[in-house]
């Protein structure tokens, strides 16, 4: 299946898309084809399972799954396939997204989940976790992530030499 997606970021409401759009646009950067859809773990249970669970089938190599406040959507996504699955606790709620992590993190022995930071940054990793995965079978991308790696270096030497460069006309 060579046009099929290899990853699916799945969120639990519409409302989480703002931050799940940092996982896609670091895919798109990639060229890493992928699929969004809102599907709840509460909500609609059997929707989101049949989700999980048919996307092998459908080419999907790694799940991205994004929630917020109970957050069981990424554990309910993993005890539905063998696919790597990745978390992402959205911001929010009483507890501005601890909740979400703590739900997140703290899978049964037997079912892992890995999980990212809350929020944009959370979202953000878990669209190159999931590049780094897929990575490991595609020397393209292992060599595009190198790269990426290297032109982040190379933004904090410019900031530096432009910091160093503003101080000495200061003096």
């Amino acid at each position: 299946m060579p046009d099929s997606p290899q990853v699916l970021i799945l969120m639990g409401s519409d409302s989480d898309l703002a931050v799940m759009q940092e996982a896609a646009d670091v895919l798109d950067r990639f060229g890493v084809r992928y699929e969004i859809r809102i599907s709840s773990a509460h909500r609609c249970p059997d929707r989101t399972a049949a989700l999980a669970g048919g996307a092998e089938a459908r080419g999907i190599r790694a799940i991205i799954a994004g929630a917020g406040m109970a957050a069981h959507l990424a554990g309910v996504v993993a005890a539905a396939t063998t696919l790597p699955v990745i978390g992402v606790p959205m911001p929010g709620g009483a507890l501005n997204g601890v909740d979400a992590l703590y739900a997140t993190v703290q899978m049964p022995g037997g079912i892992p989940v890995a999980t990212m930071a809350i929020g944009r940054a959370g979202a953000k990793n878990a669209g190159l976790f999931a590049v780094q995965i897929l990575a490991l079978t595609d020397d393209q991308l292992a060599q595009a992530l190198k790269d990426y790696r290297r032109e982040m270096e190379d933004e904090v030497a410019s900031k530096d030499a432009a910091l160093q460069a503003a101080r000495r006309t200061q003096k």
